[in-house]
């Protein structure tokens, strides 16, 4: 170790060659250590809100490097643009205020983890204070705004199910607007949808297998969600099925620097850091930067080939492929026992089911969520989504006022014909 000879005036030297050189203005750590019989000088470099640096001899347009193994690479337009956005989510939105989100929703969600009070909100940088007013984040927004869609209008997830190996037909589709954590499972109700399952009794108890590798499926939508660059305007991140494969496409190239393989060792970069952590504190993610390998481990111990991960412009897709093709199934009348209505077959004296109830509190008129959860008596908003309002929306017993807007504050719900008919026993649907 050969250390510092003039501490001091190496360190006034270096820190006059970062200011004389680099722009917007860098303002780095350096420290004085004493180590054995040497004087260490210590130059450690943060994260910075103004990124990307350049060299002023160079200008803004071409004086921009980054580091790619162990050359440093001039980076290109694109990229730069890219280095821009690095810290988007992170970025506070002073003109809006804290009843942009839907804190109810997120304390719903964290209630087993942590309970959200005003210094985890922040903790978290889903708010951020300004001028000492508390304003969300970007991410507090994508995450849980109310409105999320009219400021980032491709911040939702589309789904479709095609048949055969290309997009020329297309069988089901849906269109998921809900807060990003519960949008995971709303894509896996949907694969679940067009998957056939069946039964591995090799074990002392039953276990459902899929002929779509969930598990694969389920960390590549998280995968996509976290990493998705909500600053691009043109597409929202796509799930399509086909008879051999998933494919699971986001906005965003892969982060500079990063390459497949190094996403195969585990190396994790993160686009997103409040939606990142959020994820994080709900269990969505186990470990930073294991999704990846993890996904292509249960992919081999299935047997399966290797998913693939390609950049297409500027897109980002993953690639699942499947065991065996899968079969369309023929659409049939909706199963009424499932979903828990009174198929026009059955007897009125059975029990009604949660649709069932659902679709009388409609008789007199269209209503909002809030306001069907009050007539039925139901406080845990999850407990209704799922057993209630969506088995409905899907059969299309009911449907939205204003379908273009799903998350708009104004949204309410009414019977369709389809629905009327399920309550009119003596109508076949």
């Amino acid at each position: 170790m050969i250390g510092v000879e003039e501490p001091l005036d190496e360190e006034e030297r270096i820190c006059n060659l970062i200011a004389d050189s680099i722009e917007p203005r860098l303002v780095p750590n350096v420290e004085l250590i004493s180590f054995e019989d040497k004087t260490l000088l210590i130059v450690e470099v943060y994260p910075s809100g103004s990124r990307p640096h350049c060299l002023k001899r160079e200008g803004a347009n071409d004086g921009v490097y980054v580091r790619l193994g162990s050359t440093n690479r001039k980076a290109d337009r694109e990229l730069i643009e890219e280095l821009k956005r690095s810290a988007f989510d992170e970025m506070p939105l002073p003109e809006l205020n804290i009843d942009a989100l839907d804190i109810e929703a997120a304390k719903e969600l964290f209630k087993d983890q942590r309970e959200l009070s005003e210094k985890e909100l922040l903790t978290l940088k889903l708010l951020k204070r300004v001028q000492g007013r508390l304003v969300p984040t970007i991410g507090g927004v994508l995450l849980f705004g109310k409105e999320r869609e009219e400021r980032f209008s491709d911040a939702w997830i589309q789904c479709g199910r095609f048949a055969g190996t290309t997009k020329s037909v297309i069988f089901d589709h849906i269109e998921i607007h809900e807060h990003l954590p519960i949008a995971v499972e709303r894509v896996i109700e949907f694969i679940k949808k067009h998957a056939m399952r069946g039964a591995d009794f090799s074990q002392i108890r039953r276990r459902d297998v899929w002929s779509i590798p969930l598990t694969i499926v389920r960390e590549a939508v998280i995968n996509a969600i976290v990493h998705a660059d909500y600053s691009q305007i043109g597409a929202p991140l796509r799930v399509a099925v086909y008879d051999d494969r998933v494919e699971i496409e986001n906005p965003g190239i892969l982060l500079p620097g990063m390459t497949v393989e190094d996403m195969l060792q585990g190396v994790s970069k993160i686009r997103n850091h409040v939606i990142a952590r959020v994820f994080r504190e709900l269990d969505l993610i186990e470990q930073w930067g294991s999704g990846v390998r993890r996904m292509f481990k249960e992919a081999d111990e299935l047997g399966l080939p290797k998913p693939q991960i390609i950049e297409i412009g500027m897109r980002v897709r993953f690639i699942v492929h499947l065991a065996k093709p899968l079969l369309l199934q023929p659409e049939t009348e909706p199963d009424w026992n499932q979903v828990g209505v009174q198929s026009p077959t059955q007897s009125p004296t059975q029990s009604d089911g949660p649709v069932q109830r659902l679709l009388l509190a409609l008789k007199d008129g269209e209503k909002s969520s809030g306001a069907l959860r009050s007539i039925l008596g139901i406080k845990h908003r999850p407990t209704f989504r799922d057993n209630y309002l969506h088995p409905a929306l899907d059969t299309e017993l009911i449907e939205m006022t204003i379908p273009e807007k799903p998350s708009s504050n104004k949204q309410k719900y009414r019977l369709t014909d389809k629905g009327w008919d399920a309550l009119n026993t003596g109508s076949k649907i």
